[in-house]
């Protein structure tokens, strides 16, 4: 038996992408017009902006993975990531090179993958089992575990479209983790869930990976990145930029996604998709509200980050996602809108609008840290990953009015009151 159980050469994913006419509508006098044009002009005119372009995803893809080996994915919103989990996964074919896998996979890359929602919690694990090629005595045996993992005992046999998105993620997440194939992939689905349960899930992919299966891990949090593996592989526009040790390949990513961000202004590079309802357009830091975009900041002030989004439609169960991390990746600060009460994208409706976060006076410590930002909902069409802008900001904290100023080591700069109280003689 090969001791590599991935091995990827030339790999190559292609969509035919379709310009759309500039205008808002199209009536049927444009149909009609258009039609009997290409009739006569089957060439486009030289200088016209091709009406189909060809986009690669992925493009010349080389890399081999170690049987049990622990491997991050990394990159921009983009890159390619999550086209090449679905390549490895087999449910997208390539258009070229060639793909070598020793073992079954188990893949989780959305919420519910392979799930019908007809089906109860109990068949879901069975069917999921087959899909994977599990065999009847397997899944048995691993049933117990997968539902004591997932926390649906009192729900087993109730049809999985009656779920809570936690409950569906949960046992998506214990079908895929606990069946015993040889390799696990999973994208970053996690970030749907609660505190509780990423930990726990980072656990049991611990566990997964010190039982020496191999497992493909993607995600924007450099922490868990750090934590579970150590070896990554950075993905630029559909290539390989670099294939190493987990620490330099996030540095390099970091370094690379805050590029152009110095004047504290983040603006979106693509246009939204026709299929995307909730879309980031633009994330500024100001000192005040209507204050002039910067990226320094005193611990003494607070400040703020303005999120300038548009909707197409209502977005039942979206919320915002933000993690302030410094520049090696460690996480300071994890929170969603729905931290402090009433969630204010709870009601959104389409159209534009201004997403406000206040940052309080000395909560961080002096440095350097970066804003990543996702939007996610486990109840829409279109989730779990609604949008995910990624890395959008970042900005440099000065302790100016502190005996130890900027020397102060540490994450927070909270200021404590000391008490001297005398004893009585």
């Amino acid at each position: 038996m090969s001791d590599i159980a991935i091995k990827i050469e030339g790999l190559g994913k292609k969509y035919r992408i379709r310009h759309q006419r500039p205008e808002r509508y199209t009536t049927l006098r444009d149909v009609m017009t258009d039609k009997v044009r290409n009739l006569f002009s089957p060439r486009r005119e030289p200088g016209a902006p091709p009406t189909v372009e060809d986009f690669w995803a992925l493009r010349d893809v080389c890399f081999e993975i170690g049987r049990g080996e622990v491997v991050g994915i990394i990159g921009r919103n983009g890159a390619g990531k999550s086209t090449l989990l679905k390549v490895i996964s087999r449910i997208t074919e390539p258009n070229e090179g060639r793909i070598e896998l020793e073992g079954r996979i188990s893949s989780m890359l959305e919420v519910g993958t392979g799930f019908h929602p007809e089906l109860t919690g109990r068949e879901n694990i069975y069917l999921n089992g087959a899909i994977l090629g599990m065999r009847h005595a397997e899944i048995k045996r691993q049933f117990d575990e997968i539902v004591a993992f997932a926390d649906v005992e009192n729900f087993l046999d109730t049809p999985v479209k009656r779920f809570s998105s936690g409950m569906y993620l949960r046992l998506a997440f214990a079908v895929a983790a606990h069946l015993q194939t040889e390799i696990l992939i999973v994208d970053e689905v996690l970030a749907v869930g609660d505190a509780e349960f990423q930990r726990k899930c980072l656990g049991k992919m611990s566990e997964v990976a010190q039982a020496g299966r191999t497992v493909l891990f993607v995600s924007h949090n450099m922490g868990a990145i750090r934590r579970l593996t150590r070896r990554c592989i950075l993905l630029e526009q559909g290539r390989v930029k670099m294939d190493g040790p987990v620490q330099d390949a996030i540095e390099v990513y970091l370094t690379q996604a805050t590029e152009g961000l110095e004047s504290g202004v983040f603006i979106r590079e693509n246009l939204r998709p026709a299929d995307r309802p909730f879309f980031v357009n633009r994330v500024t830091t100001r000192r005040e509200l209507g204050g002039d975009p910067v990226n320094q900041f005193d611990c003494d002030h607070s400040f703020f980050i303005h999120i300038e989004y548009s909707a197409t439609r209502s977005i039942p169960g979206l919320f915002g996602y933000l993690i302030f991390q410094r520049s090696d990746g460690t996480i300071v600060y994890e929170g969603d809108t729905q931290d402090a009460g009433a969630d204010p994208l709870n009601g959104l409706v389409a159209g534009s609008g201004t997403l406000t976060v206040e940052v309080p006076a000395r909560v961080f410590g002096p440095g350097t840290y970066q804003i990543l930002l996702s939007f996610l909902s486990g109840l829409d069409s279109s989730g779990p990953h609604v949008d995910e802008p990624g890395i959008v900001g970042e900005f440099e904290l000065n302790d100016t009015k502190t005996t130890r100023g900027n020397r102060r080591r540490g994450f927070v700069s909270t200021i404590l009151n000391w008490t001297l109280r005398r004893a009585a003689e």
